[in-house]
């Protein structure tokens, strides 16, 4: 519960695309260690190991009832992501995996003590992106700390779920996970449809495209879903939680909205610095207005709010910025899904530059 709560600060709590490159990808090319090559290869291989077809699972008498019902559940929205939203058709989330751990990766991010721009990695095929994904806890926070002794604000985050692209289908495709099989209904399929939209397009050095994309999906699946076949209990839940996702992100864009002013100002790092603490400690504040006065004491944001800083900020910007461009284009689309992944297929065909300015031409009167 703690770990899911955490991730709620990110879009599907956070789930990202924790680097192809950390697995299969590095298979076939050099990475920037030998020994980050070799936990993230075996890391990934662990993983699909352990990963069992759902019928085997369903047919097993040791497996916890509540878990054959969810099991079952996820099949259904499996199918759906197929049959209403036109992600592929292929054995991802077709099989389960017991990690008995509570992240399938833990996520390093880290940014400038006065800038929201993330540090970036570079890998073959995914190109360059704003994190770092470990199998091992220690190591994701001893890259941390060694990011800290450079002088950057770092973070270290769980990631219940990566996408491999649909480069793994030779090994049983991306499985489901223990980490997040039993998140609330609507949670557990915005999950799924924001994995799978990353096999469907996924623009080699462009986090922020592809973050936003898959964001986009899962929003607009997930809501299609719930009013298809969700249950009267997960629509509410769905509804209350939404409400929550979506004041907490509109306090934390407020806040990055002072920052980036503040960094890209005039003043002098002394005074920028004395700024910057202020409008930390303003938004904390406003958090605990939020939990006391809307959220009856929800404290789910909490440790998000507790790390915040330029990292965890610039991440979540990440997976947000582009989101309202995209559902501007669903609409445009005629709200089908087919023609909408064709569409945003052309966007990213495009040069950088134009892609941008696509998007931002899309985006509402007073995104930007």
């Amino acid at each position: 519960m703690r770990l899911r709560r955490w991730l709620l600060a990110l879009p599907l709590g956070g789930v990202v695309l924790a680097l192809l490159a950390a697995a299969t990808l590095c298979l076939t090319s050099g990475c920037s260690s030998v020994g980050y090559l070799a936990q993230s290869a075996t890391g990934h291989l662990a993983l699909v190991g352990a990963a069992k077809p759902v019928p085997e699972w369903l047919a097993d008498e040791q497996t916890p009832a509540p878990l054959k019902q969810r099991l079952a559940q996820s099949q259904q929205m499996r199918a759906f992501a197929v049959s209403e939203l036109k992600l592929p058709d292929n054995d991802s989330y077709r099989r389960y995996a017991d990690l008995e751990r509570n992240a399938a990766v833990w996520n390093v991010v880290a940014a400038p003590e006065l800038s929201l721009t993330l540090k970036t990695w570079c890998f073959p095929v995914v190109g360059c992106v704003g994190y770092r994904g470990y199998f091992d806890e220690a190591a994701a926070q001893a890259e941390a700390a060694a990011l800290r002794e450079q002088g950057l604000e770092a973070s270290v985050y769980p990631v219940p779920a990566y996408s491999t692209l649909g480069m793994s289908d030779w090994l049983g495709g991306d499985p489901l996970l223990n980490t997040f099989i039993q998140w609330p209904e609507a949670d557990l399929a915005r999950l799924i449809f924001h994995e799978l939209s990353h096999q469907v397009v996924f623009i080699k050095g462009d986090t922020t495209f592809n973050e936003s994309y898959a964001t986009a999906v899962e929003r607009l699946g997930g809501e299609r879903w719930l009013r298809s076949q969700g249950q009267a209990d997960a629509v509410q839940r769905y509804a209350t939680s939404d409400t929550r996702r979506a004041e907490m992100r509109a306090l934390t864009a407020k806040t990055r909205a002072g920052l980036q002013a503040l960094y890209s100002g005039p003043d002098s790092d002394a005074a920028k610095r004395e700024r910057k603490a202020a409008l930390m400690a303003e938004m904390r504040a406003e958090f605990e207005q939020l939990k006391r006065e809307r959220w009856g004491g929800f404290a789910g944001y909490d440790a998000f709010f507790a790390r915040a800083n330029n990292a965890t900020l610039g991440m979540q910007a990440a997976y947000l910025q582009w989101v309202p461009a995209f559902e501007a284009l669903f609409a445009q689309e005629g709200r089908d899904f087919a023609r909408f992944h064709a569409a945003v297929a052309r966007l990213g065909a495009l040069p950088p530059t134009e892609r941008e300015a696509a998007l931002k031409a899309l985006s509402p009167a007073g995104t930007f």
